[in-house]
């Protein structure tokens, strides 16, 4: 017998106010993988990368490394199916793998596409796999506020926030992937401003939106020292003007001053940038 095991044991719970689970206790049930789907409102379509997870997965099956999926009731043309809302990638390598005929899956209660949304955030909050897009997209299927605002604004500014990162169409113009810049910037700027601050990058028509972009216009539209004396027109104008060079130059002046990127990116754009006439009033 080991004399290092030791018992499960609760903790003191003094400080804290216990949560009363809101649903029933989960049930397991065996089932043809098969016979499970995907919903795509808040799932991830599986990649390149998602493809080599399942190949590993189906090469190496062991049921003592395995994870059950988390899935739900849900209806759908009339039947009752279970949507599976964490673990697609298991289930596709046990359907996969001819040796496996059923799994077992665990099946919570959420009855609709926001409870299970909001589910598939609970599950993968914490998960290093799941991208900031990825959570996004189920915090808007969630009904989120705060992920509905982002889309209001992005839309508002004509953006398209894509669903993954290599799904750019033509040459990504008014399209970006920067969710968690934008994320920031209106928790910080509000939605107004921060819209105002996406038009100037999104009607320059020179690509993807990137994080970089972004933060240099924040800083130009709220710096002390450039705010106001420019007009947003002029600044979109100045990013036209100066296409990609601007980048190679921001990248030089990175480097020479040791700047942040967005910053040296700024401080190329602002100089070509048309500036307002000082509106001073003269007392003779």
């Amino acid at each position: 017998m080991q004399d290092n095991i030791r018992a499960i044991v609760p903790i003191s719970i003094a400080s804290i106010e216990p949560n009363v689970p809101p649903t029933g206790m989960p049930i397991f049930e065996l089932v043809k993988p098969t016979d499970l789907f995907v919903d795509p409102t808040y799932q991830r379509d599986v990649g390149d990368r998602g493809l080599r997870q399942i190949r590993r997965i189906i090469e190496n099956f062991d049921w003592t490394k395995y994870k059950p999926p988390i899935c739900s009731y849900a209806e759908h043309d009339g039947k009752t199916i279970l949507k599976v809302l964490d673990g697609q990638h298991t289930a596709i390598g046990a359907a996969s793998n001819p040796h496996v005929d059923k799994i077992p899956v665990m099946i919570v209660e959420a009855e609709d596409t926001i409870a299970q949304a909001k589910a598939f955030i609970g599950q993968n909050s914490d998960r290093l796999g799941v991208t900031h897009l990825q959570m996004h997209q189920a915090a808007v299927a969630a009904a989120d506020e705060d992920a509905q605002t982002l889309e209001l604004t992005c839309a508002r500014a004509n953006i398209k926030m894509l669903k993954s990162p290599n799904s750019y169409t033509g040459d990504g113009s008014r399209q970006t992937i920067a969710v968690k810049t934008i994320e920031a910037l209106i928790a910080r700027r509000g939605p107004v401003l921060s819209r105002e601050i996406l038009e100037i990058i999104a009607n320059a028509e020179r690509g993807p939106i990137t994080a970089p972009q972004i933060k240099a216009v924040e800083f130009l539209m709220t710096d002390g020292n450039h705010a106001g004396t420019f007009s947003p027109e002029d600044m979109t104008s100045a990013i036209i003007d100066l296409l990609y060079t601007a980048e190679e130059d921001a990248r030089l002046l990175m480097i020479s001053h040791k700047v942040p990127f967005w910053r040296a990116l700024a401080l190329t754009w602002y100089p070509k940038c048309k500036k307002r006439r000082s509106n001073v009033i003269r007392v003779a």
